[in-house]
């Protein structure tokens, strides 16, 4: 994809009328669109073209050599992807429909109002750049893994629906500054995310990343925003704010979804005019950076209770990754396993031990309610720990039953949350005990060790049971 589309597009203003040329010139770069080509001559437009990228382009209909329905009959054909506005001095409805069916993007009417000019450009130039997003999402997803895998370095992975996330990625990150939500639960690596993102996109700025749980509406301006000398008690000089900061970067904001009301409309003031006031400040300062916010909280539902604003989750949510939690992710376990153990290792200086199989067999059974980051932590301690060359399992089973319990996986919190788990005919105890067991034993691969834990007992009371039924007929209930 090019580079040009980093920096906002260009557009070009074409008419005869070089004081309306210029005074839409001077209200479209006070908005902040810094690039403004003009032409006075409709017959060096398609030349212009041949020659270089358009983002949007205002167009008089009525013009000396070439029409401006001529021009943008010959657009429509030639260059689909560029929206065109069009101009004039006459108020027409039949004229106006005529031209929208021949390809325009919208209508204004001379003197044109300069809110009015700059909305609808800011429009049109948001609908290209969604509608070549849409394109290189297609073309992205058909693949089977990312292009740039080593912007995804951080990310240990062998998980499809990860790659999938990747792909979709690189479609994003470099077409424009829309937004980006990225949701999913506590320790999925949402941060990481981020920094793919910003890594892909190219853009010569840094990324800023501030947490804003917490953080009051003033606190949270002051953070973003800045403030002016004198704002309050203290401020005794100016300060940039983390927006400024960033520059044409990108500002990642996480657990966005605690902010307080005052905070979201000034977030979403941001999001839609760019632009932001420091404390203090009655100037208007005008932010580059792409926003790209976090959170785990389901923003959907907080909208319905009227905890999040509506308007700011569907601005927000323009690009939306939900990242998958950890125990959807089992076949990445032995890759992390490994990565964490090597980690914890170099950091504190010694040999990396084995990983024992019978680990993995209870690593796939544990709900993970903290995720990448519980297991990245169980990890250390256990290799801390460690005294010999293999890992301690023990040191895993101690740190699962302390931390919360296993009602984080949405099967546990289905069994917990009463009797709807069980079938209209109650099995008897005996049944229902043969029956966990086998199911114990199935997901422990055969490990009594392991399956012991699952059911809460010790070894050898489950050996007792086992010798009780038999061995034949739990062999033939574990090959179902």
């Amino acid at each position: 994809m090019s580079n040009n589309l980093l920096s906002e597009p260009s557009v070009l203003l074409v008419d005869d009328e070089a004081q309306l040329l210029q005074s839409a010139s001077i209200v479209l770069r006070a908005s902040g669109i810094s690039e403004v080509l003009m032409l006075d001559d409709a017959r060096k437009v398609l030349p212009l073209l041949a020659s270089r990228t358009v983002g949007v382009i205002v167009l008089d209909l009525s013009m000396p050599h070439i029409s401006g329905r001529e021009i943008l009959e010959r657009l429509a054909a030639d260059y689909p992807d560029i929206p065109v506005i069009l101009m004039t001095a006459t108020n027409d409805l039949e004229t106006a429909v005529r031209c929208m069916q021949a390809g325009a993007s919208d209508y204004l009417v001379k003197p044109v109002d300069g809110e009015r000019l700059v909305a609808s450009v800011r429009r049109a130039l948001e609908i290209r750049a969604l509608r070549t997003e849409l394109f290189a999402l297609k073309e992205r997803l058909l693949a089977d893994s990312p292009h740039k895998p080593a912007a995804f370095a951080e990310i240990v992975t062998q998980n499809p629906a990860m790659f999938a996330i990747f792909r979709y990625i690189e479609a994003i990150a470099s077409s424009s500054p829309q937004p980006v939500l990225i949701t999913g639960e506590t320790g999925t690596g949402k941060e990481l995310i981020a920094k793919a993102l910003h890594r892909l996109s190219g853009r010569p700025g840094n990324l800023v990343a501030v947490n804003v749980a917490g953080l009051d509406d003033t606190l949270f301006s002051d953070t973003l925003f800045g403030h002016a000398r004198g704002a309050f008690t203290g401020a005794d000089r100016p300060r940039e704010g983390l927006i400024a900061s960033a520059g044409d970067g990108t500002l990642f904001l996480d657990e966005v979804g605690d902010l307080s009301m005052a905070s979201q409309v000034k977030l979403l003031r941001l999001l839609q005019d760019g632009t932001y006031y420091p404390i203090g400040s009655d100037r208007p300062q005008r932010s580059r950076a792409r926003v790209v916010v976090a959170t785990h909280c389901d923003v959907r539902t907080d909208v319905d209770r009227g905890k999040f604003r509506k308007d700011l989750y569907f601005r927000l949510r323009t690009h939306h990754i939900q990242l998958p939690p950890l125990r959807a992710r089992l076949e990445d376990l032995p890759h992390l396993v490994a990565h964490f153990v090597e980690k914890a290792a170099k950091s504190l200086g010694k040999p990396a031990p084995s990983v024992p199989l019978p680990l993995y067999q209870w690593l796939r059974n544990y709900p993970f309610p903290g995720n990448i980051r519980e297991l990245e932590g169980m990890v250390f301690d256990a290799v801390a720990r460690c005294r010999g060359t293999v890992l301690p399992l023990q040191s895993f089973k101690e740190a699962g039953s302390a931390g919360n319990p296993p009602l984080a996986s949405p099967e546990w919190e289905h069994i917990a949350a009463g009797p709807a788990w069980l079938p209209d005919a109650l099995p008897t105890l005996k049944d229902a005990e043969d029956a966990l067991m086998v199911e114990a034993l199935r997901r422990a691969d055969g490990n009594q060790g392991v399956a012991a834990n699952l059911l809460g007992i010790s070894r050898q009371a489950l050996n007792k049971r086992l010798t009780r039924r038999g061995p034949a007929g739990f062999s033939a209930d574990l090959q179902h």
